[in-house]
């Protein structure tokens, strides 16, 4: 267990890609798929999860079946997450369609159109993440998406298919890594090609989401969990280490900086940290994650806003005594947890907010999964004789300018056609 302190040029280091290092093995994987379909996915299945399933579609007497090894609590809990998860992202909804008139004789607006086909990736392996399905089920489902499936490697945590029933997913495939990926993207015998993949997953994951961006359109490049903390002495240092250990247990590669004007705290945290990593389950998994951690002493708030800007954090926590003033400098970020009782786990499971989120710098880019991301837009343009004569001597001298004269003139003959 390490816990110093850390460069921040030497942390994002260690935060970059490695996805060039598996880019050969996922093209291999991503061919299989697409010229052997379903029988690649059962191949992969036995060959990477140690499963071979009779069939790669989950059946509805398996689905039901999950409620019989569920306990009553943990399925009441999903669905008040769920309740939850919907209600904030019912709040992101768009008018379907809006229209103004800006001038006259001249009406615009938007239309924004739900996707058809959906595709949300669920990881397994070291834990299962029912919460995940909710996270990528309910704002395609809030956005009006006719049909979402999922893909998850076999052999399936009765948890997740519970998810997936409460967040009404339509299908469930026994397919996980970069082979789910092509599945979605060209489609098998049993799985239909979707519009659009969303997800977190491994980095053979995140190499196959990045490598089939010309056929379907994806989230964005979600992999290994990482934190950033602002803090000052009037953080509370167990709260920290206690976020810190939570993230740690993600993944080996997940990563986590506190970022403190004080010294004093940086070392309370850091006992904390050893202590409970001591008493946490998932030892050599923290062991590993804190081994890729530390803090950054900067000497003032503002520097630290600075600091937290250069990382984008895929979650940032602010636990400093005028968080809202600091707020304001934010510009790179996740999702931002206010306070010392806003612990990331809330954003996990049950605040609403979604947990899906651009990771290794990529919230300079991105923003996390929501509503929009499953919907497309079209501008409206209304024109009257009225309004073509407001705007048609601007349209013909610049397309008479730009050399395209065909342009110019289809807007001519209109204003010499009289009015019906």
């Amino acid at each position: 267990m390490n816990w110093s302190p850390v460069e921040l040029e030497d942390w994002l280091i260690r935060q970059k890609s490695t996805l060039d290092e598996v880019r050969g093995s996922v093209e291999t994987i991503i061919n299989e798929v697409r010229t052997r379909g379903d029988a690649a996915l059962l191949d992969y299945a036995e060959k990477f999860d140690g499963v071979r399933p009779d069939a790669v579609k989950m059946s509805n007497a398996d689905r039901d079946a999950a409620y019989e090894v569920v306990s009553p609590d943990v399925a009441e809990a999903l669905s008040e997450a769920y309740a939850r998860i919907s209600r904030f992202h019912e709040l992101q909804r768009r008018d379907d369609l809006w229209l103004v008139s800006t001038e006259p004789g001249i009406t615009l607006g938007v239309k924004t159109t739900p996707l058809s086909r959906v595709g949300i990736y669920v990881p397994g392996g070291r834990a299962s993440y029912p919460s995940t399905v909710l996270m990528c089920a309910v704002p395609a489902k809030v956005a009006g998406v006719e049909k979402v499936i999922c893909c998850t490697p076999p052999p399936v945590n009765p948890l997740t298919v519970v998810a997936c029933d409460i967040a009404d997913v339509d299908d469930i495939y026994l397919t996980g890594g970069a082979q789910a990926i092509a599945a979605m993207t060209y489609g098998t015998e049993s799985i239909q090609p979707v519009e659009k993949i969303v997800g977190p997953g491994n980095r053979y994951v995140t190499a196959a989401k990045m490598m089939v961006r010309e056929q379907v359109e994806i989230d964005f490049p979600a992999g290994p969990s990482e934190i950033a903390i602002i803090a000052d002495e009037s953080a509370k240092p167990d709260f920290i280490a206690a976020d810190i250990i939570a993230q740690s247990e993600h993944d080996p590669l997940s990563a986590s900086i506190l970022i403190t004007t004080s010294e004093k705290l940086a070392g309370e945290v850091g006992r904390y940290v050893k202590k409970l990593a001591g008493e946490a389950d998932r030892k050599e998994i923290i062991r590993q994650s804190l081994s890729r951690s530390g803090y950054l002493i900067v000497k003032d708030p503002m520097e630290a806003a600075d600091a937290s800007n250069i990382i984008a954090p895929e979650h940032l926590a602010i636990q400093v005594t005028d968080p809202l003033s600091l707020m304001g400098r934010i510009k790179n970020a996740g999702s931002i947890f206010v306070g010392p009782y806003a612990a990331v786990a809330c954003g996990d499971y049950a605040s609403g907010t979604n947990h899906v989120l651009p990771t290794a710098g990529n919230a300079r880019y991105y923003s996390g999964l929501n509503v929009a991301h499953f919907t497309k837009t079209s501008t409206i343009q209304m024109i009257e004789k009225q309004g073509l004569e407001e705007i048609g001597d601007i349209v013909e001298t610049i397309a008479d300018a730009e050399g395209l004269t065909a342009h110019a003139d289809s807007i001519r003959i209109r204003r010499k056609k009289p009015t019906n």
